[in-house]
């Protein structure tokens, strides 16, 4: 990169849910630290700054190059029609009247170091533990809504299966077959890992997975119903108290794949390639 070029990552962003944007901004912060970038900025669909206030983000006279990654799991229907549209793009490369030269990249979930960082997360979550007598789950979303990010965890299960590192590896989902809520009758093994397949954070990871496999929540914390916001009492608890003993079985419950640092080294490489 020159001393012309700019990084931009937008991601999706939550008016609800204030954990949402964390890991992007600290995967930008991370990358700022290492000034490969004359700048790097952020913007959201949900959140502050927008996606339409990115187009302002830099001056052409000092920026001619931005790269634009998308901080998501897989291609979409927002990598694929909100951002272009709302950023403008005209495809991979666009030009704008003042001359500066955007670049779209891929999202960060279709690079091939997304299989390194599962295999790490697992590893971090389950010290000691023996893979070989150790089921792997990744879960995602699931349901029409939410194709290929479903797509997208089969893939990474399949990547892994094939290392033969892990006795069992599957990609399960929330509202979908394979359920994450039949875990018990999908794995036999007495180690289960579970990672969630999620950018970050949030309702999914704090209150309805755990809900779906049975981990109780902490004395005194109220989850509320199905979709509520937990109390903050609540967030990052679950991920504290590895492992849950479920069943005569011990279950290991990361939190969401996105909020791992490494994140910072799979933007930078969407960027250069």
């Amino acid at each position: 990169m020159t001393d012309k070029t700019a990084l931009l990552i937008v991601a999706h962003g939550s008016t609800v849910n204030p954990d949402s944007s964390a890991p992007t901004l600290a995967h930008a912060a991370e990358i700022r630290r290492r000034k490969i970038f004359r700048e790097v900025s952020c913007a959201f669909w949900k959140e502050e700054p927008s996606l339409r206030d990115a187009l302002f983000l830099f001056d052409p006279k000092s920026v001619r190059e931005v790269y634009v990654v998308p901080n998501f799991i897989s291609e979409g229907y927002f990598t694929q029609t909100v951002i272009p549209r709302e950023l403008e793009l005209n495809g991979r490369i666009t030009k704008r009247p003042s001359g500066q030269i955007w670049k779209y990249c891929e999202p960060v979930g279709n690079h091939s170091l997304m299989t390194e960082l599962l295999l790490k997360r697992a590893g971090e979550v389950a010290p000691g533990v023996n893979p070989a007598e150790t089921s792997l789950l990744i879960v995602a979303h699931g349901t029409d809504l939410n194709e290929n990010s479903a797509v997208a965890a089969k893939r990474e299960a399949e990547k892994i299966r094939a290392l033969g590192k892990f006795s069992e590896v599957l990609n399960v989902y929330m509202e979908e077959p394979p359920l994450i809520s039949d875990w018990r009758k999908l794995t036999e093994t007495r180690n289960v890992v579970v990672v969630p397949f999620f950018i970050s954070d949030g309702l999914h990871s704090y209150e309805d997975i755990p809900r779906l496999i049975g981990i109780p929540a902490p004395a005194g914390v109220d989850r509320g119903g199905p979709g509520s916001t937990p109390p903050a009492t609540a967030h990052g608890e679950v991920f504290r108290r590895n492992p849950h003993k479920i069943d005569n079985r011990s279950l290991f419950y990361a939190p969401s794949i996105g909020t791992d640092p490494g994140f910072a080294d799979i933007i930078v490489e969407q960027a250069k390639s």
